[in-house]
Parts: structure tokens; C-alpha cells; sequence
């Protein structure tokens, strides 16, 4: 459009100099660098579980509940997501049904009140979410999350953005634990590329 334009507009000479001007810029303006990491289990998750991510049902519903009467501060069968892709510029938290419930059940315990039985048709309803916030400091604003399984992107079925950050729900195939994913979180300064093999995607709950 801007070359038809030019030449249109503008003696050819001078158009043959505006273009090339465009093209040398563009050239010269560095891509957004891309950090490769390697996600890693969080250790000394109990009771143990090792069929990763699944839609709620009565065995993940239960282990999930044992899971949160463990109280203490940070039980790494309910926050198996701490430290998940660390970097310097984003981290990640995941929501699952199985977290709904360990969650609703340890923040109860956590109160020296008995377990209470969390609502396992709302469970059912629950989908996986990643949220996405920026680390202390960061100066690279975040711009969006791509998920990818076998080099394919897997869009959410629901996305929203906050300023620096946001929210992207999946269907449960996209986390299925026969195989891994890489998470891209894109800011405008570079993008954190997270690779999250087989193995590590069976101890998410």
C-alpha cells in the first residue's frame, strides 16, 4: 500500500529512497529475544498422584481432599505450581478442579475446623486456567501466553488481560499428561519460552 502510493505520489527517485529507508529500518530493528526454559516437578507432593490434569472425578476428588486436610503453609499437593517456568519476568499459577477442592479443604483445616466437603458438581464445571502476573521489578511488559502441544498452538477457550498480566482458561486435552507442552509468555521485550515434559505434566493435579 505505502509503495503503490509512493509511486503514485511521488517522482520515482524519490520513492526508490523512501522504500529503501522503510526496509532498512525495519531490518535493522532487533526481534524480541526468546529465553528457552525447562519446567521442573516441585517435590514432596502427598498423597502422590501421577495421572496429571483431569476432569474431576471420584478418585482425584478424594486424593484431593486428603491432599488439603494436610494444612501447614505451603502443602505442595495444593500449590504444585509454585516456582512452575520460573523467570525473571512472569510467573504462572494453575487452577484446576482438583486445586478447587484441596484448596477449599485446606483453607478450612487451616482454621482448625473440621474438612468440609467441597461441591462436586461445581468441580465438574471447572475448567484450567493459567494465570499469568509479573515478578517484582520486571520491565517486561507481558503481551500473551501461547500453548502448544506437539508444535501446534492449542487456543483457550476463554482469555482476559489485566495490565500485566492475565487469565487463560483450557479445556482438559490441552494439559493431558501423554505428552508435553511449551508455554510462550510474550512480553514486549522478549518472550520466555517454557518447555514442560511428559514426566513433570503427571505430577499436576
Amino acid at each position: 500500500m505505502i509503495i503503490h502510493w509512493c509511486r503514485v505520489a511521488i517522482p520515482s527517485p524519490v520513492c526508490r529512497r523512501i522504500v529503501c529507508a522503510i526496509l532498512a529500518v525495519t531490518a535493522l530493528r532487533p526481534a524480541p529475544a526468546v529465553a528457552q526454559i525447562k519446567a521442573v516437578a516441585r517435590p514432596g507432593a502427598t498423597p502422590p498422584w501421577t495421572k496429571g490434569i483431569l476432569p474431576i472425578n471420584p478418585e482425584s476428588y478424594y486424593n484431593a481432599i486428603e491432599c488439603g486436610k494436610q494444612g501447614g503453609e505451603d502443602p505442595p499437593c495444593v500449590f504444585y505450581d509454585t516456582g512452575l517456568c520460573k523467570n525473571d519476568d512472569f510467573a504462572l499459577a494453575l487452577f484446576t478442579a482438583y486445586k478447587s477442592v484441596a484448596y477449599e479443604v485446606w483453607r478450612v483445616v487451616r482454621q482448625k475446623q473440621p474438612a468440609p466437603t467441597p461441591n462436586y458438581a461445581e468441580a465438574q464445571r471447572t475448567r484450567v486456567t493459567i494465570g499469568v502476573t509479573p515478578v517484582r521489578g520486571s520491565k517486561n511488559a507481558f503481551t500473551g501466553l501461547v500453548l502448544k502441544r506437539g508444535g501446534r498452538e492449542i487456543a483457550p477457550v476463554d482469555r482476559s488481560t489485566t495490565p500485566g498480566g492475565g487469565r487463560f482458561t483450557f479445556d482438559y486435552p490441552a494439559f493431558a499428561a501423554t505428552s508435553g507442552i511449551t508455554l510462550d509468555m510474550a512480553g514486549k521485550v522478549n518472550t520466555i519460552s517454557c518447555t514442560i515434559d511428559a514426566s513433570v505434566m503427571k505430577t499436576f493435579r
